[in-house]
């Protein structure tokens, strides 16, 4: 049995996948290993290593994170060429929005070996791009992007992104039987078909443009009835004059005009007649406009292939900065991608909210601190004020108002 259990272990990690690109920004090496984009007419920001201002493990969480706001960020690094013919490609890397971002990207480039990277720009062809990018409380969502034949692809579903202070994992995950999957958090939040949730190819099908609605299909369901007359009494004005209107005693014609009752809604008014509604005997329903094979359709077969891959980059704008980006993973095994995230994204993610509600249990009693300690310096000032003015009153107590008191005595002291 024992023996049993060991080959399985070894068969699996046999079959494990190939890694073909990780990066967890462990310490200042990554500096050596990634370019900073150098294209003219574009201010941009450095990243810096950190671990933020939460997090679970100071060393292990840190990552890159944006230092300057109102930035374009543009840093790239490149590894070996590789491409996900017959293979699963998995791209995945955490970000952390620690600054409680307002408008700003949170997104990979995947690019192949053509990539320039001193002169990466907003406009350099790419393979992929992937992410999170929010802007406003209108723009929330997960970009899925793909490059065919000379075009950017953008997904055809909204696929809404995290938009808290915290860590957290994006997966992509595209099959060779082109499928794929978005995941966040190790969770499944989007999967589908790559031709049917991306204009890659045009339609299959199309409308016949020989074909033309039959110019007696009747498509109307109902139909005035024919033996239906309006009543002779049905035409009543909308608005009569008011019978219970009388003219004013001051009303002077010559001044005033010749005085006309004010209108009223005529209760007898049923507005515009229309004969009443039967079923069309000639009713064929709704024309549907025929359909045939479009000549321009052509399958294919490796929408999910990516030819050469060997380059990743971060080209984003971000008004406020502080977001960080880590645990780089480029693989074809999704199992794989899903075990680091539990290993490695899950304690850090748990370990932030930790300490992050401990940070903010400290600077709410900080704020009630110093909220009693103002309240008990107004009360002091208060006590104060009151002093003053009993000695105040004691002070004109003791001073006679009309000096009867002093007169008295100077008189006493007469006789």
């Amino acid at each position: 049995m024992r023996f049993y259990a060991y080959i399985c272990l070894l068969v699996a990690l046999t079959v494990r996948g190939e890694v073909y690109y990780e990066e967890k920004f462990g310490d200042d090496s990554w500096e050596s290993n990634w370019i900073y984009s150098e294209h003219p007419g574009k201010e941009f920001g450095k990243f810096v290593l950190s671990a933020g201002k939460f997090y679970n493990d100071v060393e292990k969480d840190k990552g890159i994170q944006t230092s300057q706001d109102a930035r374009f960020y543009a840093l790239s690094t490149k590894f070996p060429p590789f491409s996900n013919k017959d293979k699963p490609l998995v791209v995945q890397f955490s970000v952390k929005h620690e600054q409680n971002i307002d408008c700003g990207g949170g997104y990979v480039k995947i690019f192949d070996c053509k990539l320039e990277q001193k002169d990466m720009h907003g406009e350099s062809p790419y393979e992929i791009m992937f992410g999170p990018d929010i802007c406003g409380p209108g723009t929330k969502k997960v970009h899925v992007i793909f490059s065919y034949k000379g075009k950017n692809l953008l997904i055809n579903k909204d696929i809404r992104c995290k938009d808290d202070v915290y860590t957290h994992l994006y997966t992509l995950i595209v099959k060779p039987d082109n499928t794929y999957e978005v995941l966040i958090d190790n969770e499944k939040v989007e999967s589908g078909e790559l031709e049917a949730d991306w204009n890659f190819l045009p339609p299959k099908k199309i409308k016949d443009p020989e074909a033309k609605k039959p110019s007696d299909w009747e498509d109307r369901a109902t139909i005035d009835d024919p033996e239906d007359t309006k009543p002779e009494d049905w035409d009543k004005p909308e608005h009569i004059p008011d019978p219970d209107a009388t003219k004013p005693e001051d009303w002077d014609d010559e001044m005033d005009g010749e005085w006309e009752p004010p209108m009223i809604d005529n209760p007898d008014y049923k507005g515009e007649w229309k004969p009443k509604q039967i079923d069309n005997p000639n009713y064929k329903g709704p024309w549907i406009h025929p359909e045939i094979d479009n000549p321009e359709y052509s399958s294919d077969p490796e929408l999910y292939l990516r030819k050469e891959i060997c380059s990743l980059g971060f080209d984003l704008w971000q008004v406020k900065s502080g977001t960080i980006f880590d645990n780089i993973l480029i693989t074809d095994d999704p199992d794989h991608a899903k075990q680091v995230g539990e290993e490695v994204w899950r304690p850090q993610h748990e370990g932030e909210v930790k300490m992050k509600e401990a940070q903010d249990e400290e600077e709410r009693k900080k704020r009630d601190e110093e909220a009693k300690s103002t309240s008990k310096d107004d009360d002091d000032d208060e006590d104060d004020e009151d002093e003053d003015e009993d000695i105040n009153e004691t002070d004109t107590a003791d001073v006679p108002e009309t000096g009867e008191e002093e007169t008295e005595n100077f008189n006493f002291g007469k006789d």
